[in-house]
Protein backbone atom coordinates (compact mmCIF):
# COMPACT_ATOMS: atom_id res chain seq x y z
CA UNK A 1 0.00 0.00 0.00
CA UNK A 2 2.85 2.39 0.83
CA UNK A 3 4.45 1.85 -2.61
CA UNK A 4 1.10 2.53 -4.27
CA UNK A 5 0.73 5.81 -2.31
CA UNK A 6 4.24 6.94 -3.31
CA UNK A 7 3.50 6.03 -6.95
CA UNK A 8 0.17 7.90 -6.82
CA UNK A 9 1.73 11.06 -5.35
CA UNK A 10 4.57 10.88 -7.89
CA UNK A 11 2.08 10.60 -10.74
CA UNK A 12 0.00 13.51 -9.47
CA UNK A 13 3.11 15.66 -8.98
CA UNK A 14 4.41 14.82 -12.47
CA UNK A 15 1.00 15.60 -13.99
CA UNK A 16 0.87 18.97 -12.26
CA UNK A 17 4.34 19.85 -13.55
CA UNK A 18 3.51 18.82 -17.13
CA UNK A 19 0.23 20.75 -17.20
CA UNK A 20 1.76 23.87 -15.66
CA UNK A 21 4.49 23.86 -18.32
CA UNK A 22 1.89 23.52 -21.07
CA UNK A 23 -0.27 26.30 -19.68
CA UNK A 24 2.67 28.70 -19.42
CA UNK A 25 3.70 27.74 -22.94
CA UNK A 26 0.15 28.43 -24.18
CA UNK A 27 0.75 32.13 -23.56
CA UNK A 28 3.69 31.95 -25.97
CA UNK A 29 1.78 30.40 -28.90
CA UNK A 30 0.95 33.83 -30.31
CA UNK A 31 3.58 35.66 -32.37
CA UNK A 32 6.03 37.73 -30.34
CA UNK A 33 6.61 37.65 -26.61
CA UNK A 34 3.89 36.36 -24.34
CA UNK A 35 2.54 38.16 -21.30
CA UNK A 36 4.38 35.82 -18.93
CA UNK A 37 7.88 34.40 -19.21
CA UNK A 38 8.84 30.81 -18.40
CA UNK A 39 9.13 31.65 -14.70
CA UNK A 40 5.62 33.10 -14.41
CA UNK A 41 6.88 36.69 -14.25
CA UNK A 42 5.47 39.35 -16.56
CA UNK A 43 7.52 40.11 -19.68
CA UNK A 44 8.28 43.80 -20.00
CA UNK A 45 10.51 45.91 -22.21
CA UNK A 46 11.64 49.46 -21.70
CA UNK A 47 10.53 52.23 -24.01
CA UNK A 48 14.16 52.99 -24.88
CA UNK A 49 14.70 49.70 -26.70
CA UNK A 50 14.92 49.94 -30.47
CA UNK A 51 11.91 47.66 -30.97
CA UNK A 52 9.62 49.75 -28.74
CA UNK A 53 6.38 50.96 -30.32
CA UNK A 54 5.49 53.01 -27.24
CA UNK A 55 6.75 56.08 -25.44
CA UNK A 56 5.40 56.51 -21.90
CA UNK A 57 5.54 59.67 -19.80
CA UNK A 58 4.15 60.13 -16.32
CA UNK A 59 3.48 63.32 -14.43
CA UNK A 60 2.44 63.15 -10.76
CA UNK A 61 0.53 65.92 -9.04
CA UNK A 62 0.84 65.74 -5.27
CA UNK A 63 -1.74 67.61 -3.15
CA UNK A 64 -2.61 67.62 0.52
CA UNK A 65 -5.97 66.25 1.60
CA UNK A 66 -7.45 69.77 1.56
CA UNK A 67 -6.28 70.42 -2.03
CA UNK A 68 -3.08 72.42 -1.46
CA UNK A 69 -0.49 71.78 -4.20
CA UNK A 70 2.71 70.29 -2.79
CA UNK A 71 4.67 69.12 -5.83
CA UNK A 72 4.54 68.22 -9.52
CA UNK A 73 7.01 65.56 -10.62
CA UNK A 74 7.71 63.93 -13.96
CA UNK A 75 9.24 60.58 -14.73
CA UNK A 76 12.99 60.58 -15.12
CA UNK A 77 13.79 56.95 -15.87
CA UNK A 78 12.82 54.44 -18.48
CA UNK A 79 9.20 53.47 -18.63
CA UNK A 80 8.25 49.89 -19.43
CA UNK A 81 5.33 47.97 -20.90
CA UNK A 82 4.28 44.46 -21.87
CA UNK A 83 5.10 43.80 -25.56
CA UNK A 84 1.84 41.97 -26.25
CA UNK A 85 -1.51 42.55 -27.90
CA UNK A 86 -3.10 43.12 -24.47
CA UNK A 87 -1.16 46.39 -24.27
CA UNK A 88 -2.65 47.46 -27.60
CA UNK A 89 -6.09 46.45 -26.31
CA UNK A 90 -5.70 48.64 -23.20
CA UNK A 91 -4.39 51.54 -25.32
CA UNK A 92 -7.14 51.19 -27.95
CA UNK A 93 -10.18 50.62 -25.73
CA UNK A 94 -9.61 51.69 -22.11
CA UNK A 95 -7.57 54.87 -22.04
CA UNK A 96 -9.76 57.40 -23.80
CA UNK A 97 -9.65 59.40 -26.99
CA UNK A 98 -6.62 59.25 -29.28
CA UNK A 99 -4.97 62.15 -31.07
CA UNK A 100 -2.52 61.94 -34.00
CA UNK A 101 0.70 63.94 -33.52
CA UNK A 102 4.04 64.15 -35.36
CA UNK A 103 7.40 64.32 -33.57
CA UNK A 104 10.66 64.33 -35.58
CA UNK A 105 8.75 63.27 -38.72
CA UNK A 106 7.30 60.21 -36.94
CA UNK A 107 3.51 59.94 -36.54
CA UNK A 108 2.17 58.77 -33.19
CA UNK A 109 -1.18 58.06 -31.66
CA UNK A 110 -1.32 59.93 -28.36
CA UNK A 111 -3.48 59.24 -25.33
CA UNK A 112 -3.63 61.10 -22.04
CA UNK A 113 -5.01 59.15 -19.10
CA UNK A 114 -5.57 60.55 -15.61
CA UNK A 115 -6.03 58.42 -12.50
CA UNK A 116 -6.17 59.17 -8.79
CA UNK A 117 -5.63 56.02 -6.69
CA UNK A 118 -7.20 55.55 -3.28
CA UNK A 119 -5.06 55.11 -0.17
CA UNK A 120 -5.90 51.38 -0.24
CA UNK A 121 -4.70 51.07 -3.84
CA UNK A 122 -1.50 52.94 -2.98
CA UNK A 123 -0.96 50.74 0.07
CA UNK A 124 -1.07 47.51 -1.97
CA UNK A 125 0.48 49.06 -5.11
CA UNK A 126 -2.43 48.09 -7.37
CA UNK A 127 -3.80 50.59 -9.89
CA UNK A 128 -6.37 48.81 -12.11
CA UNK A 129 -7.63 50.37 -15.32
CA UNK A 130 -9.77 47.25 -15.78
CA UNK A 131 -10.81 44.35 -13.58
CA UNK A 132 -13.01 41.37 -14.49
CA UNK A 133 -14.25 41.19 -10.91
CA UNK A 134 -15.26 43.94 -8.50
CA UNK A 135 -12.27 44.66 -6.29
CA UNK A 136 -12.85 45.69 -2.74
CA UNK A 137 -10.04 46.44 -0.32
CA UNK A 138 -10.86 45.38 3.19
CA UNK A 139 -9.04 47.31 5.88
CA UNK A 140 -8.33 45.07 8.84
CA UNK A 141 -7.24 46.31 12.23
CA UNK A 142 -3.67 45.05 11.76
CA UNK A 143 -3.13 47.20 8.65
CA UNK A 144 -4.78 50.43 9.80
CA UNK A 145 -1.70 51.53 11.75
CA UNK A 146 0.59 50.91 8.80
CA UNK A 147 -1.73 52.65 6.35
CA UNK A 148 -1.89 55.74 8.54
CA UNK A 149 1.88 56.24 8.40
CA UNK A 150 3.78 58.15 5.75
CA UNK A 151 5.10 55.95 2.94
CA UNK A 152 7.54 56.48 0.06
CA UNK A 153 6.33 55.92 -3.51
CA UNK A 154 8.32 55.88 -6.73
CA UNK A 155 7.03 53.03 -8.92
CA UNK A 156 3.64 53.63 -10.55
CA UNK A 157 1.72 51.26 -12.82
CA UNK A 158 -1.44 50.76 -14.83
CA UNK A 159 -2.81 47.26 -14.14
CA UNK A 160 -5.12 45.06 -16.18
CA UNK A 161 -6.80 42.46 -13.97
CA UNK A 162 -8.27 39.37 -15.56
CA UNK A 163 -8.13 35.63 -15.98
CA UNK A 164 -5.18 34.42 -18.04
CA UNK A 165 -5.06 30.90 -19.39
CA UNK A 166 -2.77 28.79 -17.26
CA UNK A 167 -2.20 31.58 -14.75
CA UNK A 168 -5.64 32.16 -13.28
CA UNK A 169 -6.76 35.59 -12.14
CA UNK A 170 -3.92 38.10 -12.01
CA UNK A 171 -3.28 41.84 -12.23
CA UNK A 172 -0.54 42.62 -14.72
CA UNK A 173 1.26 45.98 -15.04
CA UNK A 174 0.60 46.90 -18.68
CA UNK A 175 2.44 50.21 -18.33
CA UNK A 176 4.82 51.29 -15.57
CA UNK A 177 7.16 54.15 -14.82
CA UNK A 178 9.56 55.37 -12.14
CA UNK A 179 9.59 58.83 -10.65
CA UNK A 180 11.75 60.31 -7.90
CA UNK A 181 10.52 58.97 -4.55
CA UNK A 182 7.88 61.00 -2.75
CA UNK A 183 6.62 60.58 0.79
CA UNK A 184 2.83 60.61 1.02
CA UNK A 185 0.71 60.77 4.12
CA UNK A 186 -2.59 58.89 4.40
CA UNK A 187 -4.70 61.93 3.50
CA UNK A 188 -2.50 63.17 0.65
CA UNK A 189 -3.75 62.84 -2.92
CA UNK A 190 -1.58 61.72 -5.84
CA UNK A 191 -2.96 62.16 -9.35
CA UNK A 192 -1.27 60.26 -12.16
CA UNK A 193 -1.28 61.92 -15.58
CA UNK A 194 -0.07 59.43 -18.17
CA UNK A 195 0.84 60.50 -21.70
CA UNK A 196 1.37 57.48 -23.93
CA UNK A 197 2.49 57.58 -27.55
CA UNK A 198 2.31 54.64 -29.96
CA UNK A 199 4.00 54.72 -33.35
CA UNK A 200 1.35 54.91 -36.05
CA UNK A 201 1.90 52.20 -38.66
Amino acid sequence: MEKFTIFLFSTIFLTLIVYSIQSVAADHLEPGDGIFNDYGDVNIITTTTQSSNYQVYLQLIFRTGDGQLVNVTESSGDAAYIPHQITDHVFDTLMGEKEIITIDNIKYEKIQYTYTPTIEQRFVGLYPIFSEIQMEFEIVEETVGVMLKNKDYSHWKIHYCGTFEGHGYDCIPVFQDLVPAMTLGPHDVMTQQWTILRILN
